[in-house]
């Protein structure tokens, strides 16, 4: 019986391929593949920093931005929202539920020629305004909607 003999070799065939793969570079970690993560504007405690962090400044009222979210959210534990920019050459999208302890709740970078729309679920305490930036050409545009929460989720 060969089989043993042909064991060994389907391993070290394929275990040699692995090898090569990585020491070209072509296997990487999921932390490498991700987008690098904005400590100083998630770590924010208040919105003026959050915005600093994300290099926002001079914000633009836009009706461009649809902020999709409820009126109410009777549990603020899970309160879905969406955000859907008709603004031409979107690069990201920021949400930022304003009275949190930490406002920034998501960031979404958007690649060259993709759909401008991220939906997410947020944690709110309070009731308070969400409020979406959205990045496009080098300027920055902001759109709010206030959520009434009667339930928080923050504690």
């Amino acid at each position: 019986m060969k089989h043993p003999r042909r064991l060994f070799l389907k391993f070290a065939g394929s275990s040699s391929a692995l090898f090569v793969a990585a020491a070209a570079g072509l296997l990487k970690t999921g932390i490498t593949w991700a987008a690098p993560w904005n400590k100083n504007a998630f770590e924010a405690k208040a919105v003026a920093e959050a915005l600093k962090g994300l290099g926002a400044s001079g914000l633009i009222e836009s009706k461009d931005i649809i902020i999709t979210a409820p009126d109410i959210a009777e549990n603020g534990a899970i309160v879905p929202v969406a955000v859907t920019s008709r603004i031409p050459n979107t690069q990201s999208i920021a949400i930022i539920a304003e009275k949190n302890p930490f406002p920034l709740a998501a960031s979404f970078d958007i690649m060259a020629g993709g759909d401008s729309y991220v939906s997410t679920r947020l944690k709110m305490g309070q009731t308070s305004d969400v409020r979406a930036v959205v990045k496009a050409d080098g300027k920055f545009y902001t759109a709010s909607k206030e959520v009434k929460v009667t339930v928080g989720g923050c504690g």
